[in-house]
């Protein structure tokens, strides 16, 4: 079990692609802030990512550096908190086909999650095997490091309700408490929506802001938000409910009063679109340009980004070894 008073949290993002501001909101600033209060491990989940990329060997490979960028430009830092490389540490995979023994198929079938992604992915009768038991494989990546807190955004808690599933009948059936269950850590903004007004942010529906965006890019995407399409005139009462520019400002603008004002004058009427999306551009860009800087910093020397996250592994895999002995002890698989 986890010592007195240490809390461990267990993170991470498939690499398909450099993070965005999602990412940001949902994970990334609870990480940089935890990782001084807790025992922190960040996953580079590039096995994951092959469950739905497979045939795309080479953006997982290529990103996978993308991602440690922007982990290292929002400040998570090596020394406080362990990044690793999913498929360098064999152990999850071994604790994976554990607990497949453990899971019903038609458990894995009806797991909201799975079943939300598998109709956005449009995968329809050709799912993946991998896909379908990706929840176990997330099991596996959270109990290898007995982490009691896991950072996710509100879509993903059936995840830590399908690991606590598998923590307890694992404990039950083999009369030992050896596996910890995991609480979800849902952030203040658990998602941000998309530029488009889609519900999420996400590489896969291409609407997203990424942290390493260039101004100009920024300034097309911010300047083309979808926003209230009922306001028509500058002098129309506007929606703010549901209007991502506002969400946005809500989540990047600190003159938190100067936001409400914006918020009443827009829907009062006679505040237009492209002055609130002007503030909004505002905002992030001096929000993204410190992280865009430390970015480049960073791609500056990617051989020493790679040897932190081999040392990370390094680390982990050590830890992932203890749990997975445990495990096999008290199932008699010497």
């Amino acid at each position: 079990m986890n010592q007195k008073n240490e809390k461990i949290i267990l993170t991470g993002d498939r690499p398909t692609g450099p993070l965005h501001l999602g990412h940001f909101v949902g994970s990334l600033v609870n990480r940089v802030k935890m990782q001084d209060e807790c025992k922190q491990f960040v996953m580079i989940a590039d096995m994951q990512a092959l469950t739905d990329h497979a045939s795309q060997p080479d953006l997982i490979k290529e990103s996978i550096l993308q991602v440690a960028f922007d982990y290292l430009a929002v400040g998570i830092d090596p020394k406080k908190t362990t990044i690793f490389l999913q498929s360098l540490i064999p152990q999850i995979s071994e604790l994976t086909m554990f607990y497949l023994n453990l899971v019903t198929w038609n458990r894995l079938k009806h797991n909201p999650t799975v079943k939300q992604e598998i109709k956005q992915k449009n995968f329809q009768e050709s799912v993946p095997a991998g896909f379908m038991i990706y929840p176990v494989s997330q099991a596996a990546d959270i109990t290898a490091f007995k982490a009691d807190l896991v950072p996710v955004g509100d879509d993903q808690l059936p995840m830590i309700e399908q690991t606590n599933e598998i923590v307890r009948k694992f404990n039950r059936i083999y009369k030992k408490d050896v596996l910890v269950e995991a609480k979800a850590l849902i952030p203040k903004f658990a998602r941000l929506p998309g530029i488009d007004g889609n519900a999420k942010m996400s590489k896969t529906l291409k609407n997203a802001i990424y942290l390493s965006d260039e101004p100009d890019i920024l300034k097309k995407k911010v300047m083309s938000m979808y926003t209230d399409p009922t306001h028509l005139k500058v002098e129309d009462p506007g929606k703010v409910e549901g209007n991502p520019v506002f969400t946005y400002l809500d989540a990047f603008d600190s003159d938190k009063e100067s936001v409400q004002k914006m918020k009443d004058h827009y829907a009062k009427g006679g505040l237009g679109d492209v002055v609130c999306k002007k503030r909004l551009l505002e905002v992030l860009d001096n929000f993204l340009a410190p992280i865009r800087q430390k970015r480049k910093d960073f791609q500056k020397d990617p051989k020493h980004v790679l040897d932190l996250i081999f040392k990370g592994s390094e680390d982990a895999r050590k830890v992932a070894a203890k749990t997975l002995k445990e495990v096999k002890d008290v199932m008699h698989m010497y």
